[in-house]
């Protein structure tokens, strides 16, 4: 299988307008499809499940979700899937060698011997995202549709917010939740200082992350800008207990110029579902 190539098995030459984005991970899955004329979403979902899953059982899971929607028997243009889990690293460019893959995850992945390896180049940053993708997910895309393009998350997340929707000089602090994991990202002046993702599971455990990265950044909750997206709203438990602590908090609505959603579908859409398109 190749990454970076588009090759779709078609039912019908007026259907290749349309793109197909696909997020997978253990806490959940989430996919929307884009009408390339109009710019705009024309299908998507946002499942979580009610515990964590294996990649067998996620597997198990997104076969029925793309049969309901008859995804499998659509035409693509485009068909990306995001691999959303722990299980990566972020290299620099210039210590990064393709060879030595296991090397950047070993001191902080568990790695087990049958597990395959893959990177994506964030564009414009020299940086390497090192992880392990959902291979079983892989194959099974690799069935329906062909050869298509894979990323990891922290791949689309950074990328997005570090070329397309970052303007401000101050440090500012992304953080991103979703279903018991949190990604936190700390951009200064359009380079990128940390990334990280962490599971939890309490508002303590949310803002310890929080707090313990600023910490190690040196960076000040009186004067660092905090601003807060995804499963997060003004007035729930994460917002209150992240205003308690750090001063110049807000809530971070992303807006996609080349794939509006509209208010209604906003929720079903995941960040990076939409961004990687």
């Amino acid at each position: 299988m190749t990454k970076k190539q588009i090759n779709n098995t078609a039912i019908g030459a007026d259907t290749n307008f349309k793109k197909l984005s696909i997020q997978v991970s253990l806490n959940g899955l989430s996919f929307c499809v884009v009408d390339t004329i109009s710019n705009k979403v024309i299908q998507s979902e946002n499942i979580l499940f009610k515990s964590e899953l294996n990649p067998y059982s996620l597997l198990q899971e997104l076969q029925p979700i793309l049969e309901k929607h008859q995804i499998h028997k659509q035409e693509f243009s485009d068909v990306i899937v995001i691999h959303k889990n722990s299980l990566f690293s972020l290299v620099p460019t210039p210590l990064f060698n393709s060879n030595e893959l296991e090397s950047y995850l070993t001191f902080n992945t568990k790695i087990l011997a049958n597990d395959l390896l893959a990177y994506d180049e964030i564009d414009n940053q020299e940086i390497v995202t090192v992880y392990v993708p959902f291979m079983n997910v892989n194959n099974y895309i690799y069935d329906l549709f062909g050869e298509f393009t894979y990323k990891h998350h922290s791949t689309v997340m950074v990328h997005t917010l570090l070329n397309n929707l970052h303007s401000q000089k101050e440090e500012t602090c992304y953080i991103h939740a979703s279903e018991q994991q949190m990604d936190i990202t700390v951009v200064t002046n359009k380079k990128l200082k940390l990334h990280n993702s962490f599971n939890f599971t309490t508002k303590e455990d949310f803002i310890y992350y929080i707090l313990f990265t600023l910490e190690q950044l040196h960076l000040d909750p009186e004067t660092v800008t905090l601003r807060l997206f995804g499963s997060i709203e003004e007035d729930d438990n994460l917002y209150s207990i992240c205003y308690k602590y750090i001063k110049n908090i807000s809530l971070f609505i992303p807006n996609n110029p080349y794939h509006p959603i509209e208010e209604s579908n906003s929720e079903s859409i995941d960040f990076t579902v939409i961004n990687a398109l």
